[in-house]
């Protein structure tokens, strides 16, 4: 048995030698105009390489910092954009797209280029995008290409997430009820944030503002903000993220504007909702309903009023923004990573 195995043994070593004997005779024989072709694509491999590593230039100002550029006292598209430093909707920069596409590359090289095709697609030509959208839906900040578009959104394109809130309606309502009671000892509460609106009043009480979560006001609304933590598609983790209770008082009109993104959908949880009130997408009309959500896609053209009475009450919404159904996971994973807070 052991002889059988030495001489199949020996015809294996003999059969590598002749094996590795043909493949140096090949290299020798080969032709010279493949050489020269081979040398002179890993040149330009080289290249491309090299030309690939330095196309943005450096030093990288932050994704927050190149949003600021614009006069935040300024008009655009009829909106009175607020005076924040921190708002990454009311200002833009042209060095923006530099930064997304140096923030996209270190991704792939932490992880992977893998799924990244829509959003490589969408930094490289953003400019194209944002210039040449129809005037009905114009993002103003970051347009990712190939998603559905539609104004609103039916409660299934988020099912969990909406009976997920509408189950916890009256947590919400009461949480808010005990904020709101301090509106009767001065004007603007601590914490409270007053909009800008040409009639009326708009505040907003902001739990997530812009992916930061804001500890103090959490701290008055507990259960709500450990609702937050329950829901599956809610962007808590990147600046396009928000959840707030919004509130408009009687006669009060939004003037319309577009929201930052397409890449998200707006969820309004109707808290209180008083006949006269009315929210337009895209031009198309809807009204609140308590205890129930509605979906709509900010990055059209929207505006919201409330046409009531005094004695009607203000009009209470809770809102979060939740991921576009049509955006991967792989897609979400990145755009955080992008669009993180502070980047």
């Amino acid at each position: 048995m052991s002889l059988e195995w030495l001489v199949a043994w020996s015809w294996s070593l003999d059969g590598l030698r002749e094996c590795i004997a043909t493949g140096i005779q090949s290299v020798r024989d080969c032709d010279t105009t493949a050489v020269v072709t081979v040398a002179c694509l890993l040149v330009l491999f080289v290249w491309y390489c090299y030309h690939v590593g330095r196309e943005q230039p450096r030093p990288y100002a932050s994704v927050n910092s190149l949003m600021q550029g614009a006069d935040a006292n300024g008009l655009q598209n009829g909106y009175v954009y607020c005076q924040s430093p921190e708002c990454v909707r009311c200002a833009h920069n042209e060095g923006l797209n530099q930064k997304l596409y140096h923030n996209l590359q270190e991704y792939a090289k932490r992880y992977s280029w893998s799924g990244m095709g829509r959003i490589h697609k969408g930094i490289r030509e953003q400019g194209r995008y944002l210039n040449s959208r129809p005037s009905i839906q114009k993002p103003e900040v970051f347009f990712l290409p190939d998603l559905p578009t539609t104004p609103y959104f039916s409660r299934d394109a988020q099912k969990h997430d909406v009976e997920l809130l509408e189950r916890n309606f009256q947590t919400i309502l009461c949480e808010f009820e005990t904020l709101y009671k301090a509106f009767s000892n001065c004007s603007l509460p601590q914490g409270w944030k007053m909009n800008s609106t040409p009639s009326g009043e708009w505040v907003t009480f902001y739990l997530v503002n812009q992916g930061v979560c804001v500890p103090r006001n959490c701290r008055k609304c507990p259960r709500t903000y450990r609702l937050l933590g329950s829901l599956r598609t809610c962007i808590g983790n990147n600046v396009f993220g928000n959840a707030c209770i919004s509130v408009l008082s009687p006669g009060t009109v939004i003037t319309e504007h577009y929201g930052p993104t397409n890449i998200r959908i707006r969820c309004h949880l109707g808290l209180k909702t008083p006949s006269g009130c009315e929210l337009v997408v895209g031009g198309e009309p809807q009204c609140w309903a308590e205890g129930r959500c509605l979906l709509f896609d900010d990055s059209f053209l929207h505006t919201a009023f409330h046409e009531g009475s005094a004695e009607d009450g203000p009009r209470v919404v809770f809102m979060v923004d939740l991921w576009h159904p049509n955006v991967a996971a792989a897609e979400r994973q990145a755009l955080d990573f992008i669009f993180a807070p502070g980047r």
